[in-house]
């Protein structure tokens, strides 16, 4: 297993008590991220094309730059809700120890996940 799937299987929530899939912040978006993501995957394979076909290196870092923007917005988007959802969600945790450290995970979570995106 690399690192990027080690990462994926520790952020992974465990199924609900009845079998289904864990409701994510961005699930209501799902349709929206997946939309944007298949958008960006075909320029990307736009961008190994130009350098297939040996286009100018400036024409080919503006489309590296254009996408990098495009995954920083799709990155900004699960940081946001992960915040409304996941942290809001701890907050309603009933008992106050647990609310704590709950409260806590998530917005450790979030933060580390904002330093990886600003490295």
């Amino acid at each position: 297993m690399n690192a990027t799937e080690e990462t994926l299987a520790a952020a992974e929530q465990p199924a609900g008590e009845d079998g289904t899939a864990p409701q994510h912040g961005y699930t209501g978006n799902k349709d929206a991220y997946l939309r944007r993501l298949k958008r960006i995957e075909g320029q990307v394979r736009g961008i190994a094309r130009m350098v297939d076909e040996d286009k100018y290196c400036i024409d080919i870092l503006t489309q590296v730059a254009a996408v990098t923007k495009a995954l920083h917005a799709v990155s900004l988007g699960l940081v946001e809700e992960h915040i409304g959802h996941c942290v809001v969600g701890a907050a309603s945790e009933p008992d106050p120890d647990a609310r704590a450290e709950a409260i806590d995970a998530k917005v450790k979570e979030a933060a580390d996940a904002i330093g990886r995106l600003l490295r």
